[in-house]
Order: C-alpha cells, then structure tokens, then sequence
C-alpha cells in the first residue's frame, strides 16, 4: 500500500473566520486587475439547477453572468466599503 500524503490545512476551518475573509479580500483587491475571480459552491436541487440554466439561456447569457447580476443587485456594496 502506498504512503497517502494528508493535506490537513486543506480542509481545517480558519481559526479567525473575520481575518480569513478580510484576507481573501486584500488578495483579489490586488488581483482586480487582472480579472482575478473568486470561486463559490452551492447545493441546488437538480430543478433549480435546471431552471436556472434555461432562465440563463433563454436570456442568451451564462450562468455566472447572470448569478453574478443577481448578487450584485441583492449584495450592493455599501458607502465607504471598497469594491
């Protein structure tokens, strides 16, 4: 049997939840330039994943395009806060 190595790190929760996110911020704060994009899962039911994906399409635009609208009118950023 062979040796597995651990990634423990990989899935351990931040000991400081505030900093962790504050972090990730700083880091596409400076990757905004270069279109530095941040990955986010979610469980949908397979028929919300398929009506969201029909919506999409019948609108003639991507997914992300359209989730990405979606979060941005529901999530606006707020006075003073950076983008």
């Amino acid at each position: 049997m062979s040796n597995q190595s651990t990634r423990q790190g990989f899935t351990s929760r931040p000991a400081d939840p505030e900093r962790w996110v504050k972090d990730a911020e700083r880091k596409s704060d400076a990757g905004a330039a270069n279109g530095f994009t941040a990955r986010l899962t979610i469980d949908v039911t397979p028929d919300q994943r398929a009506r969201i994906k029909i919506v999409a399409f019948q609108r003639g635009v991507t997914v992300a395009d359209m989730l990405r609208d979606l979060f941005a009118r529901e999530f606006p950023i707020a006075d003073g806060e950076k983008p």
